[in-house]
Formats: structure tokens, C-alpha cells, sequence
């Protein structure tokens, strides 16, 4: 009887040990930040606007560090959206590269050019920084 208790002594005490460690571990790791991008773009825009993104945007975001994961496309309550998600090793690193993208003076001429042509390109904009949870299957998106 005392070595069933010991046993489970020994048992419990490792369980909760290894749950506090990988807290630990996982608190003090750098994990990545992501970010969710969705544009609510004009249906009669939606062509110019995904070849600016394509052929300008992403050239220049790469210059300063822009990590996209994927994009999409969707049409969500009637309204046509661009969707795309990006991956940061941190929340700093994002604000300065998102600073540095829209100084970027190529692209702000690209911008105005494009709308002197088009008109509007975005109705709205959402931005979500997401922030992975210790449970989470994967850790980072790209390996």
C-alpha cells in the first residue's frame, strides 16, 4: 500500500511539474505574430486592384520585410473582399515595417496614380494582430 502511494505521489507531482516547465518554456520562447489583413474592395476595382497588389505591393512589401503567409479571396454579406495573412517575429518588427511600406515613396505614387485612374480602391479595412496560444497545434505558420 505505501508503494501505490508513492507511486502516485511520484506520478501526480511529475504531471504538474511537466505542466508548469512547458508553461514555462512556452511564455519565455519567442513565438511569432500574426497578422489578418481584410480589404473590402469595389466590385468594379477588384481586377485593378488585384494586379496592383500583385505586380507593386507585394515587391515593395518584401523590400521591407513583409513575411506573407497566403491570400485570399472572399465574398462575405455581398461584399468582395481581399484577404491575406502575414507573419512577423514580433510586434515591433510590424509596426516598422508597416511604417517604412506606406512611406515608401514608390508606393505612394503607384497609390495615386492608380486612383487618379480608378477611383477607390478599398471601402474598409480590417487589421487583426493575432497572437498564437500555447495550445495551439503549430507554433508558426512557415517552417
Amino acid at each position: 500500500m505505501k508503494q501505490l502511494l508513492v507511486f502516485f505521489l511520484l506520478l501526480s507531482g511529475s504531471l504538474i511539474f511537466g505542466q508548469n516547465y512547458s508553461s514555462k518554456e512556452f511564455s519565455s520562447t519567442k513565438t511569432p505574430v500574426h497578422q489578418l489583413r481584410i480589404y473590402e474592395i469595389p466590385k468594379e476595382n477588384k481586377q485593378v486592384f488585384l494586379d496592383r497588389f500583385r505586380d507593386h505591393a507585394l515587391r515593395i512589401m518584401k523590400k521591407y520585410g513583409f513575411n506573407i503567409v497566403s491570400i485570399w479571396e472572399s465574398e462575405f454579406e455581398g461584399k468582395t473582399e481581399f484577404v491575406y495573412l502575414l507573419e512577423w517575429t514580433d510586434e515591433n518588427t510590424m509596426k516598422i515595417a508597416w511604417q517604412a511600406f506606406m512611406a515608401d515613396k514608390e508606393w505612394k505614387d503607384i497609390k495615386m496614380q492608380t486612383a487618379k485612374l480608378h477611383g477607390d480602391f478599398v471601402n474598409n479595412i480590417e487589421d487583426r494582430t493575432l497572437k498564437i496560444t500555447e495550445f495551439s497545434p503549430e507554433k508558426t505558420l512557415l517552417k
